[in-house]
């Protein structure tokens, strides 16, 4: 049993919270699930939804915060996700982005594949990313906490992680509906690069 078990919120809450206290930043949301969830919450041409391309959200935030390092630069992102890209924290930690939160929504599972088990069970990632070398790095679970955490990293140099403790509830949301290429314009014009 996790400690955190009975006061976790769910994904959609979780990040319902988050983007609350958004403004004007980017927001590269990892495929699945998470990114159905992000429309239906809150959809907006800042949002930059990952569509089968499992664990590559952190890497398009690492290059947007790369390039426009004037930017604050959030990833939302899945425990899946993340695990299937392990190197990207190292990159992370060695480049280290000042601009960049990366906010791990952690479940324990693949929830877009049917519930089975995430090794995130077993390893611990906010741990991995203190290794890799990110600047700030803290473990939540109630909500008060993750807009409190949330809200400071969005003013601190990073790189930031974040990491969410949720429960498995998904939220009923529609597939993404913008096309690919929609997508990639309007999020390009939402962040000047067109």
């Amino acid at each position: 049993m996790r400690p955190e078990e009975g006061v976790m919120q769910s994904r959609a809450q979780a990040m319902h919270a988050l983007f609350g206290e958004l403004s004007d930043q980017p927001v590269i949301i990892c495929n699945g699930f998470p990114s159905r969830e992000a429309q239906k919450i809150r959809d907006r041409p800042g949002n930059f939804y990952m569509i089968g391309s499992m664990g590559a959200a952190a890497s398009i935030g690492l290059g947007l915060a790369l390039a426009q390092p004037d930017r604050r630069v959030v990833v939302f992102d899945g425990d899946g996700n993340v695990l299937m890209g392990l190197g990207t924290l190292a990159t992370i930690g060695a480049l280290k982005p000042a601009n960049l939160t990366h906010v791990v929504l952690d479940n324990e599972v693949y929830g877009t594949t049917g519930n089975q088990p995430s090794y995130s069970r077993l390893v611990r990632l906010d741990q991995v990313a203190k290794a890799a070398g990110y600047a700030t790095v803290e473990r939540v679970w109630e909500r008060e906490d993750i807009v409190y955490e949330f809200k400071d990293m969005l003013k601190r140099d990073g790189p930031n992680f974040l990491l969410i403790k949720v429960n498995e509830q998904i939220e009923e949301a529609a597939r993404v509906a913008p096309a690919p290429s929609e997508i990639t314009r309007r999020f390009r014009a939402a962040v000047g690069a067109e």
